[in-house]
């Protein structure tokens, strides 16, 4: 084997060593091999990002609890929670995202969070209000509160903008006593943009909840720019597509140009995409794998690419 010079600038440690288990014995190293510990480790860390109306950093990458989280204890699904959560503090993720509308997830949530002990240090706990009415809505909140095991809510948002004139009302006087952090809006379907982007001009916001993916890139026409804007913070559901495009993808190679953007996974791939949009504040992927939430964890760390070069290599995903 003859010397190749330098290593190219994405060979990790863990690439290299994979790549000498496989040389046959008493094979000579190049000298890029010779010269590898003194190489810098690669980013792991995950990245924040301010949450434009305080500069409070936020985590990039945080967790989804729909259908994962829709536990009861005792199950062998429930059974598996724990790591989750273990897995998105230690990559140093923080935001928890539910609804009263994801069946018992929000008292998963409060369970696991109370057990670990871990709500007042790590957790961000973002989640909403799914009802018509000011009574009705005061009282679901009061639930979640209770549900969730907390006395502050980080972050409340009406969902898919039910009676959201009357919650913001309510909600405005909660954040002025402490009870809440931030407020928002969220939205999941292409359909409502038109009343999103109305609410989002109208009313003075801290978050919006919108979806946005590799194959469902309309947010970045009119309500990315627009919270860019406004100065509000945006938390991207369904980056996956709403599961249907990774699906599509696990029995495709990966792409040669995914590991010069530090990408393991496919997961990772589609995660970088959204994050690579500068008005997205932080995604929250759904699972219910302890496995799963580090790969995606693994997507906030490192650098993320322009928009040059998802102009060049996203039309090729899927495909």
């Amino acid at each position: 084997m003859t010397s190749t010079g330098p290593p190219p600038a994405h060979l990790t440690r863990a690439l290299f060593l994979r790549l000498l288990a496989a040389l046959p014995a008493g094979a000579v190293l190049p000298s890029f091999a010779q010269q590898q510990p003194a190489q810098p480790m690669q980013q792991t860390k995950m990245n924040t990002r301010p949450i434009p109306s305080t500069q409070e950093a936020l985590p990039v990458v945080g967790c989804g609890t729909w259908i994962g989280f829709d536990q009861r204890p005792g199950t062998d699904e429930y059974k598996r929670l724990p790591g989750v959560l273990d897995a998105l503090f230690a990559a140093g993720g923080k935001v928890i995202d539910s609804s009263p509308m994801y069946g018992r997830s929000e008292e998963t949530t409060g369970e696991l969070l109370a057990a670990s002990k871990q709500r007042e240090n790590k957790a961000f706990l973002a989640t909403k209000v799914w009802t018509s009415g000011r009574e009705a809505g005061i009282a679901q909140m009061e639930q979640s509160f209770a549900r969730l095991r907390t006395e502050r809510m980080d972050l409340m948002q009406v969902h898919n903008l039910m009676d959201w004139k009357t919650h913001l009302a309510t909600l405005r006087g909660w954040k002025d006593k402490g009870r809440v952090r931030y407020i928002g809006i969220t939205h999941y379907t292409a359909s409502a943009y038109d009343e999103v982007e109305a609410v989002l001009r109208a009313e003075k916001l801290d978050f919006l909840q919108i979806n946005y993916s590799i194959d469902a890139r309309e947010a970045e026409q009119r309500l990315l720019p627009l919270a860019a804007e406004r100065g509000v913070a945006v938390i991207v559901n369904m980056p996956f597509g709403g599961g249907g495009l990774l699906r599509r993808l696990r029995d495709q190679p990966l792409p040669a140009w995914a590991a010069e953007i530090g990408c393991a996974s496919w997961a990772q791939v589609l995660l970088k995409f959204v994050l690579s949009h500068p008005a997205v504040t932080c995604t929250i992927p759904g699972t219910s794998r302890a496995e799963h939430m580090a790969d995606n964890a693994a997507a906030g760390a490192g650098s993320f690419p322009d928009a040059a070069f998802w102009r060049s290599n996203a039309p090729s995903i899927g495909r």
